[in-house]
């Protein structure tokens, strides 16, 4: 407790104010009696999307009035935590001759777990991230069952469904460009949504901006794709390729919101209120960097403060690939406001009419300079015999989600006779919009690749007779480390997304997706066997070529 008999919990979370309302529900006292710290913390990728143990530390703190701490260890963070849901996707297309694809029918069935968190929002995002790629067809359903189960919970992981639909779709979609004895790139240039068309699989909204096709068209020529056959015999492995697409979302349209408060303080540099968590994704440089071009002023002039629920405008979390496309729009906006509040107390002092001056980013100028008042000098203006204060605050949601776009090339090779499956190299063409910070998207990218080739080859899940989780340690969960994989490589397509901040839609999620389906494929040139199952083992690979 506070030193006013407040819970206080400081914990390493993405969804700070929904921890305030359990912790407040549980314990049955008012939010106002709790506060939520989110410090420095690492990645997320959707496990800090949910309460886990705030709860039980702050029960014993109200019960006994002194400090306590839980900490998992990795065991029971493998066995207690979230898994991915586990999914069965049935797919069926329908084509004509010439590669025109007429028909979807995408049917997934989710183990979500015990207690069935994020159930139905996660199966429905198997569908609706998988099937407007291909967006004109004359026919197209999707359908699921959710199932509780005596296991693991599933629960937010990056990609959220899409992942595993676009698995299966993407899969069937190779599967049929080998049966119509079409190139798998060609069949997908052929069929794939393009800007301008209304995506009725999207809640019917509009593609303002997509560069799917340059994108594909970029990442083929990266790997060499029409100058090398998708498979070669090396003697002792075969080395082939595979590609993929795929699409996600930026944000969950016209439900999460950003509260952003932005102020001018004393000596003239800018403090910036989010709720927003940063969770190793560069959340808080992103702000500082919006807020720094509309403002004009260098980045290092920005603070951005940590999310704390007693001090933090609200904010509904840091998932669902929002901050950047939601939140960064609320910074952009409460700049503008902002530098009009800060034009109006410097033409005060100026004895100017406000719209005879000029913003000089360090200064409010008059439109022939001559006169200037700087950003210091108007700081602390304002706080002596003041009625103006240089503060906005900005709440914004957007009733789109505009998808950004990834196509994925891979170049596997497979020892046929160990089963042993390398990843060699590892193109990616992304249309994030336009990207604030390249830097910070094209790690995102990197590392969510990483995670997908993870997902295709060696990490999985298994549960003995009683329900538990047999890989409990990270000598039996087989996450990869950058050293095992070979050259990845990423670009950019940019669009301009014109509801995003200086044109920008999301990144987080849309990166992990394509390794799935495009290694498979890859592995299915070199070993001439479909695998329906992840991971690919390589004890599947070797028995397959007996």
């Amino acid at each position: 407790t506070d030193a006013f008999g407040r819970i206080s919990v400081t914990t390493s979370t993405q969804v700070p104010f929904h921890v305030r309302r359990m912790v407040a529900q549980s314990l049955d006292i008012p939010q106002s009696q709790v506060q939520v710290i989110k410090p420095r913390i690492g990645g997320g990728f959707g496990s800090k999307q949910t309460g886990c143990c705030e709860i039980f530390v702050a029960f014993v703190t109200q019960q006994t009035g002194r400090p306590s701490y839980c900490c998992y260890t990795r065991e029971e963070t493998i066995t207690a935590g979230n898994s991915r849901h586990q999914m069965q996707m049935t797919v069926k297309l329908g084509a004509m001759n010439d590669g025109t694809i007429t028909a979807i029918d995408l049917h997934t069935l989710s183990n979500a777990g015990a207690y069935g968190e994020h159930a139905t929002t996660t199966i429905g995002l198997s569908g609706h991230k998988s099937l407007p790629i291909y967006n004109h067809v004359k026919a197209s359903r999707f359908n699921w069952d959710a199932v509780y189960t005596n296991t693991n919970r599933g629960g937010a992981y990056r990609g959220y469904g899409a992942t595993q639909g676009q698995f299966a779709v993407e899969s069937a979609v190779n599967e049929l460009a080998d049966m119509l004895h079409m190139d798998p790139a060609d069949l997908r240039l052929k069929n794939m949504v393009h800007e301008g068309e209304i995506m009725p699989q999207y809640y019917n909204e509009k593609l303002n901006a997509c560069a799917l096709d340059r994108c594909l068209l970029r990442a083929m020529d990266m790997i060499g794709w029409r100058d090398k056959p998708l498979a070669v015999d090396l003697g002792d492995r075969v080395r082939a390729l595979g590609c993929a697409l795929t699409m996600q979302g930026s944000g969950i349209s016209n439900v999460d919101i950003a509260g952003i408060d932005m102020r001018l303080e004393e000596d003239g540099f800018i403090t910036i209120g989010t709720g927003a968590t940063d969770n190793g994704m560069g959340v808080d440089t992103i702000l500082a960097q919006i807020a720094a071009e509309v403002l004009d002023c260098p980045l290092d002039n920005v603070t951005v403060l940590g999310a704390d629920t007693d001090s933090s405008p609200y904010d509904s979390g840091s998932y669902a690939s929002s901050t950047t496309y939601v939140t960064g729009k609320a910074v952009e906006q409460c700049a503008e406001q902002l530098k009009q509040k800060i034009c109006q107390v410097g033409a005060g002092l100026l004895g100017l009419d406000e719209r005879a001056v000029v913003f000089a980013g360090d200064a409010v100028t008059s439109e022939d300079g001559t006169q200037r008042a700087t950003l210091a000098q108007i700081a602390a203006a304002s706080q002596c015999g003041s009625n103006t204060a240089l503060e906005a605050v900005v709440t914004h949601s957007s009733e789109i989600s505009p998808p950004p776009f990834m196509v994925g090339a891979a170049e596997v090779e497979v020892d046929l006779e160990t089963g042993e499956a390398q990843v060699i190299r590892y193109e990616a063409a992304v249309d994030c919009g336009t990207p604030v910070n390249p830097n910070l998207a094209r790690v995102q990218a990197e590392g969510g690749i990483l995670q997908g080739i993870g997902m295709a080859l060696t990490e999985n899940v298994t549960y003995d007779d009683r329900g538990m989780p047999q890989e409990n340690s990270l000598m039996q969960y087989k996450i990869p480390a950058r050293n095992d994989i070979g050259h990845i490589h990423v670009v950019f397509e940019s669009s301009y997304e014109g509801t995003g901040p200086f044109g920008a839609k999301s990144i987080g999620e849309v990166v992990i997706n394509t390794p799935l389906p495009a290694v498979a494929d890859a592995i299915y040139h070199a070993t001439h066997k479909r695998f329906y199952e992840l991971p690919i083992t390589r004890e599947q690979i070797a028995l397959a070529g007996q």
